[in-house]
């Protein structure tokens, strides 16, 4: 536990090397954080195809499996990074968990064998959300912790849009397994960008969310624990989970689309194209919400993002043409922007000076990853019963619905006190 005094604004000056490091990890981190994310999709459809018993459902089986596992290793994610001093080696041993458990993929093809991995690689991939933001806060303190959150995520989405041109611009001549060798160098990369940031800049107590001089450690509570002491953060999450039902299918539904319109030898170019589009938005929108979230405010600006998707969902309907699908991406860059520059943000405003700021994290990214399991789902058998344009409609519908939660009953989080707060003089908005 670091100990001494610490005014209560939580001033941090660190280096410009750490926060180059910063910048690298999360560009590098971009692709390995996701596994295959969309290009799973593709892969089992184009690649393994009906002949080997792979369609729509069975995909969305294995994104589901794969999702509730990472779902159930979110909270105590966030609690092991709450209570480590050894972030760097914990991010460096997902990195490559992930890496590992997605390059055997090629080399299986039994079902079961399939999630196995995959679920390997959504357990690992749960350290990646806590811990980036855990050092975020820990390196720079909570007065730039919005600013810098929105500087992660615009190069977290300039990475996204970097390795899904590569992916687009080398799959049409070597295959969808061209994403396997990209994420193998993009993990090698991630490392590398991890040991620029030393351990010595790393605040433990402020990365777990005190804003004060912790000199006890005292008990940290359960993710559960957390969630119903704050019914403000319970609401949170169960919004989050409610964005993710709508959002995280999308994406493999339009992949799953394209592979049938244009063939496979073109899908994973498509749905590249798709994430470049998207990713090369979010990146101004993510730099803007970060600068702009305290003086604008969280709400209206999270409001945006459940409205946008609801829009996009509808707006998927309109056409099959393989252009109209890509246009219609742009928009996932606004909702998806938004959110991840938010996200952290709203559960650091409500735990703000109670030292569980991770351990929260990791049970809101538990709903949301419920949300997200089930979103896969969802799609894949309303599209085999109904069609495509009936799955997007019901995942717009599911946003909508959202956003009128968020409007009517989701305070402003800029300046809230959570109960339980250490009764310390907090942050003001800067």
């Amino acid at each position: 536990m670091v100990s001494g005094t610490r005014s209560d604004d939580a001033a941090r000056s660190p280096a410009p090397r750490v926060l180059r490091g910063l910048d690298a990890l999360n560009f590098f981190l971009a692709d390995v954080r996701d596994g295959l994310g969309p290009y799973l999709a593709i892969y089992l459809l184009a690649v393994r195809g009906p002949e080997q018993g792979w369609n729509e459902a069975t995909i969305g089986l294995v994104i589901t499996i794969s999702g509730i596992a990472g779902l159930i290793a979110q909270t105590p994610a966030g609690a092991l990074i709450d209570r480590t001093r050894q972030k760097r080696l914990v991010v460096i041993a997902a990195a490559v968990a992930v890496t590992l458990s997605c390059l055997v993929l090629p080399f299986i093809t039994d079902f079961f064998a399939v999630a196995a991995t995959q679920s390997l690689a959504g357990i690992a991939g749960a350290i990646f959300p806590p811990a980036l933001a855990a050092i975020t806060l820990g390196v720079v303190g909570p007065k730039a912790f919005a600013k810098r959150i929105g500087r992660n995520e615009g190069f977290n989405h300039a990475g996204n849009a970097f390795s899904a041109a590569v992916a687009g611009a080398t799959a049409y001549y070597f295959g969808p397994i061209v994403v396997f060798w990209l994420m193998a160098a993009l993990a090698v990369a991630s490392i590398g960008a991890m040991l620029l940031i030393p351990a010595r800049a790393i605040d433990d107590d402020l990365a777990r969310g005190l804003d004060h001089a912790a000199d006890e450690p005292g008990e940290q509570p359960s993710g559960l624990t957390a969630l119903l002491q704050n019914r403000m953060l319970m609401l949170f999450a169960l919004l989050c989970a409610a964005f993710h039902l709508a959002n995280a299918a999308m994406l493999p539904s339009v992949g799953q689309l394209l592979t049938k319109l244009a063939g496979k030898d073109h899908a994973t170019s498509l749905i590249a194209v798709c994430i470049v589009a998207a990713q090369c938005v979010m990146v101004p929108v993510a730099v803007f919400v970060g600068a702009k979230a305290d003086a604008i405010g969280r709400k209206p600006i999270f409001l945006v993002a459940f409205g946008v998707l609801a829009l996009r969902g509808v707006l998927y309907t309109f056409s099959d043409n393989p252009f109209w699908l890509v246009g219609v991406q742009l928009l996932d860059g606004i909702g998806a922007g938004v959110y991840g520059a938010l996200f952290p943000v709203v559960v650091a405003d409500l735990t703000r000076g109670t030292g569980r700021f991770n351990v929260a994290q990791g049970a809101v990214a538990t709903a949301q990853g419920l949300g997200a399991s089930l979103s896969a789902t969802l799609a894949g058998v309303i599209i085999v019963a109904a069609g495509f344009s009936a799955a997007f409609l019901a995942l717009a519908a599911i946003a909508g619905l959202a956003f009128l939660v968020y409007l009517f009953f989701m305070p402003e989080t800029r300046g809230y006190a959570p109960p339980g707060a250490a009764a310390t003089p907090r942050i003001a908005a800067a």
